[in-house]
């Protein structure tokens, strides 16, 4: 039986990385918050330079830093809620270097309403290797667009740029506490208060891109102000509060349930739907009779029948 390629293999540079047994029992370095927030702002300079043309400046809005999958687990382990730190001074940062260029006369406006960050893993990579994927528009569900990619191996510490599809994405292992977004601010002023986008009078936020051509992929939003709630499909008939329907036949009705526990201020979540991944793992099927509760992190990422995807924010 023929072995699966590895992502390097994939994407046709296997060559460029190989090494032999001693350099791959090098030591790594340590990955530190320093390593993580410079180089993301090394990442949108070069967006800039990248991409900006005539008076206009261009850059990225969404940022994946990926690491080993052991770098990363070192790096969060005694350092809960660093990377939220992390993504506040970055993104203070990206705010003085895009006023210095309003300031020369620049234009200086941007192609995304927010600045997603996601810090995620992949069993390929070495460790003390780390890699950037940037995208101009957050979650703009355009699958066909290629994706500009950086990796930088720790052996040779030579950065390497090419395009690759999106398709390569679905060998990284993404985290909920690995995932930030902030809205984009125009006055160029960061406000530590949106890390999250906290929401007043809710729980939380739940978030959806419906691919349906009618919709033309527009973000569809629904705030948690009860305990318990209901995500349904088009066939949903009741207009409860509780109830958020998608407007999309590829969600089930209904598909989730959704309960916010008080005693713990954790959510959980029911499927009854034919098909969900909560984080990249299936969630087994329930009776609607008969809930399996499963906890529901925050900034988690749920995909629906393999269309719909469902992003949970803090409220």
């Amino acid at each position: 039986m023929a072995s699966t390629p590895n992502f390097w293999q994939r994407i046709g540079l296997q060559d460029w990385f190989l090494t032999n047994e001693s350099t791959e029992k090098a030591k790594a370095k340590a990955l530190t918050p320093d390593t993580v927030y410079s180089y993301i702002v090394e990442k949108f300079r070069d967006s800039i330079k990248d991409l900006s043309f005539a008076d206009r400046v261009v850059f990225y809005h969404e940022f994946i830093i990926s690491f080993n999958p052991d770098d990363y687990k070192e790096f969060v382990a005694d350092k809960q809620g660093i990377f939220g730190l992390i993504v506040q001074e970055t993104v203070k940062k990206f705010y003085e270097i895009l006023k210095e260029y309003r300031d020369s006369g620049k234009t200086v406006k941007p192609s995304g309403s927010k600045w997603v960050f996601r810090l995620v893993s992949h069993p390929d990579y070495a460790r003390g290797d780390k890699g950037f994927i940037g995208k101009l528009l957050p979650d703009n569900n355009q699958k066909e667009q290629n994706l500009r990619v950086t990796f930088i191996p720790r052996q040779t510490g030579i950065a390497q740029t090419f395009d690759v599809s999106q398709d390569v994405l679905k060998g990284f292992n993404y985290y909920s506490e690995g995932y930030f977004e902030i809205p984009y601010e125009d006055n160029l002023q960061a406000d530590e208060g949106k890390a999250v986008q906290p929401l007043k009078d809710s729980i939380a936020r739940l978030e959806t891109i419906i691919p349906d051509q009618q919709f033309a992929g527009k973000k569809v939003e629904y705030l948690i102000k009860d305990d318990d709630i209901i995500v349904s499909g088009s066939d949903e008939t009741r207009e409860d509060s509780n109830i958020f329907t998608i407007p999309s036949e590829w969600v089930n009705t209904p598909h989730l349930q959704i309960r916010f526990n008080k005693s713990d201020g954790k959510f959980y979540l029911a499927s009854f739907g034919e098909m969900t991944t909560l984080n990249e793992e299936r969630v087994e099927r329930s009776d609607i009779n008969s809930p399996k509760w499963i906890e529901l992190p925050v900034n988690s990422r749920m995909l629906l029948n393999g269309i719909i995807g469902l992003n949970l924010f803090k409220g």
